[in-house]
């Protein structure tokens, strides 16, 4: 067994989840090696804990929300939440090769699902200790224009890295934006005025997604005003998108645009009320991340990033929009992405990616390297 493998499994259950003699653990398990699923349940079972596997693959997933209605769906939202309602931690370890598996699902049947499966989401996000990562295949090597080997000791150093350095430079960071109300964006199409009063911000140190290192908030819900263009590309529902850009007015998107993909783009926003207003601003500040790979997890935390999005927002950093979308959009402003700057409360705290605050500039990749 590849000795990687128990490393991030100890990390996954003795860090991330903290789990406990006798808790109940959903193994929620996509297209992984059984290398590694034995020594996620070997680490368990060391922890005290109770492993409970569920296994799928993205080809039978894809065949499920094609050949099924609402009723099936229901049904199986039903079980699916009785299920996590037994249970006090999730791990979920995604694989496979074809990240756009789903492209051909159609968008009103992938929203029907997204709508009957968020009872259980929520049940997960607020009620049990959960982590969430995505695992290294020739596919994923592939997306991130990577030899297999060069991404595989990419993503084990990503994963595996010593989170509790992040620290210091998070808890700055969080005081800094709970002292905070106006916040304004500056870079290529964007101009961007929001409040983040009186809203809590949240340390992401490798608890809930592996890898991690951001910072978050939520943006007071009709505070925002004005443009953003996005320069990351996206995956979402198994669809690509590039280059969007949202209006604003009174916090709500009242104009989004992606080139030949733009009605899709509007489908997704319209799926409820509340996906067309903002549910998480972040700071990204992963070391180790510099490039977009096209998988939200590894993205929004790339160094010298925010990401701004539409739909939910968290329960812990909540302005009140209530959304079946949670769609992690991310700006990267180091100067090879053309740059930008960050203000709060007029005061400049990032200029090209680099945070430029005492105290702030440990979340900086030359302090965290």
């Amino acid at each position: 067994m590849d000795l990687r493998y128990k490393k991030l499994a100890d990390n996954l259950t003795k860090f991330s989840t903290n789990l406990q003699p006798n808790d109940s653990v959903l193994l929620d398990i996509c297209e992984v090696p059984e290398d590694m699923l034995i020594a996620l349940i070997e680490s368990v079972r060391e922890c005290g804990a109770v492993p409970v596997l569920k296994m799928r693959t993205n080809k039978i997933s894809r065949a499920m929300n094609l050949l099924c209605d609402e009723q099936v769906f229901l049904r199986q939202a039903d079980l699916a939440l009785h299920e996590m309602k037994n249970m006090q931690a999730y791990i979920a370890i995604r694989g496979g090769n074809n990240a756009f598996e789903h492209s051909d699902v159609p968008q009103d049947k992938q929203n029907l699902l997204s709508k009957c499966m968020k009872k259980v989401l929520d049940w997960r996000v607020q009620k049990t200790k959960w982590v969430i990562l995505r695992w290294p295949s020739e596919g994923f090597a592939q997306q991130a224009k990577m030899s297999t080997e060069k991404f595989e000791n990419f993503y084990f150093d990503v994963c595996t890295m010593d989170y509790s350095a992040m620290q210091t430079g998070m808890e700055a960071l969080k005081a800094a934006m709970q002292s905070t109300d106006r916040v304004r964006i500056i870079g290529n199409g964007t101009d961007l005025k929001f409040s983040i009063g009186g809203i809590p911000a949240i340390e992401c140190g490798g608890r809930h997604n592996i890898p991690d290192g951001e910072v978050y908030t939520a943006p007071v819900k009709t505070s925002v005003e004005g443009v953003i263009s996005y320069n990351t590309p996206t995956v979402y529902q198994g669809v690509a998108f590039e280059n969007i850009v949202l209006k604003f007015e009174a916090g709500r998107i009242v104009s989004a645009q992606a080139g030949n993909k733009t009605q899709q783009l509007n489908a997704i926003l319209d799926s409820d009320a509340g996906a067309r207003y903002i549910g998480e601003f972040s700071f990204g500040f992963n070391p180790h991340i510099l490039e977009p790979l096209c998988d939200i997890l590894f993205d929004e935390k790339i160094a010298g990033s925010f990401h701004f999005t539409p739909g939910q927002a968290y329960e812990e950093a909540d302005n009140g929009n209530r959304s079946q979308v949670h769609w992690d959009l991310v700006n990267i402003q180091r100067p090879e992405y053309g740059g930008g700057e960050i203000y709060f409360d007029g005061k400049l705290v990032r200029k090209d990616g680099l945070f430029l605050v005492d105290g702030l500039d440990k979340l900086n990749p030359d302090f965290l390297l």
